[in-house]
């Protein structure tokens, strides 16, 4: 098995487990399921998705949030 395929499974299982805690999760402000937001990754050529973890005052993960960053660094260097 691939590193890439172990770390997909890895994520999805972590991402499975957040599900069943009842945290929600979002893809580019989108609710998505764990199966969602692996693909996504596995289908991104380029980039990366930043992870925001939304806590609850108890220090709980109230909710995570997946962002597709590709392009802001370039649409800082365009004139």
């Amino acid at each position: 098995m691939k590193m890439d395929e172990i770390s997909y499974r890895n994520l999805f299982a972590e991402l499975e487990n957040y599900e069943s805690r009842g945290v929600d999760m979002s893809l580019d402000g989108y609710r998505a399921s764990p199966l969602q937001i692996v693909t996504a990754h596995m289908t991104k050529e380029e980039g990366a998705y930043m992870r925001d973890y939304i806590m609850r005052r108890d220090g709980s993960i109230e909710a995570l949030r997946f962002t597709d960053i590709q392009g802001y660094g370039r649409r800082e260097n365009t004139p």
